[in-house]
């Protein structure tokens, strides 16, 4: 059997839970890689140094090395010129277009989803709302250009065989969006890199991206309000906005490396996350290193979090209900009277069912199963 994985774009700075699931895929499997765009074979740092990746004429646009979500309308075009026909089983990891891959019908297609495209379902308006191109003349293109995507994309979603979801939430979402059924197998998180501290110290932390939808500037609001002291790390468009949201209570350190991170999510009281996620891995790694939770109820952290209330002996967080300030400034309320409840060692069990080991189990015994299933199908055929 030959394997080729695919994959939406690979640079340095695209290092979240979907390209752990691509790594971890790759040191599963022998497969050829494949990406829209490819900065990481000549990154020294990277573990695919000098790996040949094939690509798409993006690779060749004017600062496509930065994003090319800048050439958004061609992401359906350039993912359909990935020529495949020499593989006979394609492997997606997709968020955006990664599973618009052409096929033929003797070739198995397994997408891992880790959400259908945010920017054309769930976060149209914000994307409209926040951007200079959503309002007037270029406001009518931008919705009808999210229009065609939504469409594009159910309809390559019909390329793909057999449907794996990152949570049970994305899961929904891919009923919702294409009408399709998802094997959900969680992602694979590297709790080994976080050292387990039970001694916390006097902070609050948060670790995001730095745009509209993670919510940040609602935790800044509410611990401005409370005075407690808060470190966000994280970059991104609106880094400059939080650093003027914050009181002197409120460090913004921007981004930081690694080990900084690290020392932080293990130091740290509790670790705050207003956004819905459709898994939300930095909630595992702060729970790998024995610090709690609290967090929106909603989208993944329900599946990755046990609310203390509703679990006293093995709770790892608390849950708030709506993304205000009145509710989370309760919640870490409740969380100061509550604090001796948390066990760190229960949040550390927690985290350890999301372990790397756990995924790529998962994830083998998956394709097999779907690979005698296809290939029985295809002798049922003729």
């Amino acid at each position: 059997m030959k394997y080729a994985v695919v994959h939406e774009w690979l640079t340095p700075k695209a290092t979240g839970g979907s390209e752990l699931v691509v790594r971890e895929i790759l040191s599963s499997l022998d497969a050829d890689l494949y990406a829209l765009i490819d900065f990481e074979s000549t990154n020294p740092e990277s573990y695919l140094f000098k790996r040949p990746i094939g690509t798409t004429f993006l690779q060749h646009l004017p600062q496509a090395s930065s994003g090319v979500q800048k050439y958004l309308p061609l992401l359906p075009l350039a993912i359909e010129q990935l020529d495949l026909r020499n593989y006979d089983v394609i492997l997606s990891s997709s968020h955006a277009v990664a599973k618009g891959v052409l096929t033929s019908p003797q070739q198995m297609h397994i997408c891992y989803c880790h959400t259908p495209m945010r920017y054309a379902w769930d976060l149209t308006f914000d994307y409209l709302n926040s951007s200079r191109l959503g309002g007037g003349v270029p406001g009518i293109l931008t919705r009808y250009l999210l229009h065609q995507l939504r469409q594009w994309d159910v309809v390559s979603a019909n390329r793909v065989d057999y449907f794996i979801a990152n949570s049970k939430h994305t899961a929904r979402r891919i009923w919702r969006c294409y009408r399709r059924p998802a094997e959900v197998i969680y992602p694979p998180v590297n709790i080994e890199r976080f050292s387990f501290q039970p001694q916390k110290e006097d902070f609050y932390l948060t670790v995001s991206r730095l745009v509209s939808y993670k919510q940040v500037s609602l935790i800044i609001r509410s611990f401005n309000q409370l005075g407690h002291p808060l470190v966000v790390i994280g970059t991104g468009p609106e880094l400059d906005k939080m650093r003027q949201l914050a009181q002197p209570n409120v460090k913004v350190l921007g981004p930081q490396p690694d080990d900084v991170v690290e020392r932080y999510m293990a130091q740290a009281k509790a670790f705050v996350y207003a956004a819905c996620e459709d898994f939300g891995i930095a909630l595992v790694e702060a729970q790998a290193c024995g610090t709690p939770i609290i967090a929106y109820g909603a989208g993944g952290a329900l599946e990755t979090v046990l609310d203390i209330r509703q679990h006293p002996t093995k709770g790892t967080g608390l849950f708030f209900p709506s993304q205000t300030e009145a509710a989370l400034i309760e919640a870490v309320e409740t969380f100061e009277a509550s604090q001796k409840s948390f066990n760190p060692q229960k949040a550390r069990l927690n985290a350890a069912q999301f372990a790397v080991p756990a995924f790529q189990a998962l994830y083998l015994a998956f394709v097999e199963r779907c690979l005698q299933e296809f290939q029985s199908s295809l002798v049922r055929s003729y």
